[in-house]
């Protein structure tokens, strides 16, 4: 007879080759999707998929913090995008010259192109006022919230859906919109749907705004001036 300690257990072995194989390549081409959404709606099993992987990521003393808002009604997305646009043209004005063309040449249409939008909460009261792991870093709550968009984010790739992150609005105008209480955080706004094609490389990337950092030159050993 197992004891309790080995009924909670299972194997942890390296996955198959085949199988690894898929997980890196979800890792490796999952982009940023601003503008390629077609208009089907993705079925519901499908999206349930996306939010049970999602309610699987790690959270510090497994507080599970997230809450996701579903927006499909497009007179709702419609009144997100314009909070949006108020904010990015903004933005726009932050950069200059060449930069400001090339942010101005980004289509940004996720919002109201993509038949899903997804807001990704934080509730910061969930696990009581002492939770495990976070007693000396409180923003550990809010690292568990992104781990869950990650997972999304991977699980749709891997279902041939698009996501895109839109972070450019004013919290406190999506917070009254969304109705989201104070005492809850704004993550991040997804964007989520088919899509017909995607970029090889990250958009940003493929315009010349900025190209992927070495890796060789990110790594410090022991310490940060410990350079390999």
């Amino acid at each position: 007879m197992l004891d309790d300690k080995t009924r909670h257990l299972t194997a942890a072995a390296a996955f198959c080759d085949n199988d690894r194989k898929a997980v890196y390549r979800a890792i490796e081409t999952r982009r940023d999707v601003r503008d390629q959404f077609l208009p089907d709606m993705l079925p519901d099993e499908l999206l349930r998929r996306l939010l049970e992987a999602a309610h699987r990521a790690p959270s510090v003393g497994f507080m599970q913090p997230w809450d996701f808002v579903v927006i499909r009604d497009p007179a709702q997305r419609q009144r997100v995008w314009e909070l949006f646009r108020s904010a990015n043209d903004e933005a726009a004005e932050m950069f200059s010259g060449e930069r400001r063309d090339t942010y101005r040449s980004l289509k940004l249409e996720g919002i109201r192109k993509a038949p899903v939008n997804i807001c990704v909460t934080c509730d910061r009261t969930r696990g009581g006022d002492v939770v495990l792991g976070r007693t000396h870093n409180l923003q550990m709550d809010l690292y568990s919230a992104v781990c869950a968009v990650q997972n999304l984010w991977l699980a749709a790739r891997a279902e041939g859906v698009g996501v895109g992150w839109v972070s450019i609005y004013r919290d406190s105008e999506l917070r009254a919109l969304l109705g989201i209480p104070d005492h809850v955080e704004i993550v991040a706004y997804l964007c989520a749907g088919f899509v017909d094609q995607l970029y090889v490389e990250p958009e940003l990337a493929v315009k010349g705004w900025r190209q992927r950092l070495p890796l060789e030159d990110l790594i410090h050993e022991d310490r940060w001036d410990g350079r390999v």
